[in-house]
């Protein structure tokens, strides 16, 4: 695996032609696929459920990252777990307290999965610190989540140096929302380890070029 890990987001494929376009950044390089499954309600758009998890298992050979943007994930996280998911994260803006978050990521880790939590633009980094030696990935959303092709948001980088201050050196640091070579620049030289790109790998004539411009 490449020291920065290429997270290929399937928002920006081609959902008739998913097979295809998974198989397309398979082998282009890309380390993981990132699934954003969106509720309708914790943000303003529906995308993918427990099926189609199931189903890309089957036709994936690299780790399924799945990005829970829904409400109560912990009622959901067990299924997702069983349908391929390797990394799952949640949002922290999801969670009631304290004890709910680290029952969630205790429930994941003993499922064999690597547990990971968000935060939105406007959550300020410090109100996760306690969590992260508990967790294996942190993701910074770099964009209010919920639709794809936005503008990458600078100042929600700036908490990636914090973060990396207050964790192990384990610990990886995501960031979704506006990748493209030059943002992907900004999140590397800030301490990010793994980073989630849609159209721009997706909407490139040259898909292994796109991921390799990320590294």
């Amino acid at each position: 695996m490449s020291e920065i890990i290429i997270s290929p987001s399937i928002l920006s494929a081609d959902f008739a032609n998913l097979e295809r376009d998974i198989k397309k950044v398979e082998l282009a390089g890309a380390d993981w696929l990132h699934i954003d499954v969106m509720d309708g309600h914790f943000v303003p758009n529906i995308t993918i459920g427990i099926p189609v998890v199931k189903s890309i298992k089957k036709v994936s050979n690299i780790p399924l990252d799945v990005h829970l943007m829904i409400e109560n994930p912990a009622k959901y996280a067990e299924s997702f777990i069983q349908a391929g998911a390797d990394i799952l994260t949640f949002h922290y803006e999801a969670m009631k307290s304290e004890n709910e978050i680290l029952q969630l990521i205790e429930l994941i880790k003993s499922l064999n999965c690597k547990a990971g939590m968000s935060i939105k633009p406007k959550t300020q980094p410090e109100k996760i610190l306690p969590y992260l030696k508990e967790l294996d990935l942190l993701l910074v959303m770099t964009v209010e989540p919920g639709f794809g092709g936005q503008k990458f948001m600078p100042d929600c980088a700036e908490k990636i140096p914090l973060i990396k201050k207050h964790s192990d050196e384990n610990l990886i640091i995501q960031v979704d929302g506006g990748i493209n070579e030059q943002t992907a620049k900004i999140c590397k030289d800030d301490g990010a380890s793994s980073l989630v790109a849609g159209n721009y790998i997706y909407k490139s004539e040259n898909v292994q070029a796109a991921i390799s411009s990320l590294r």
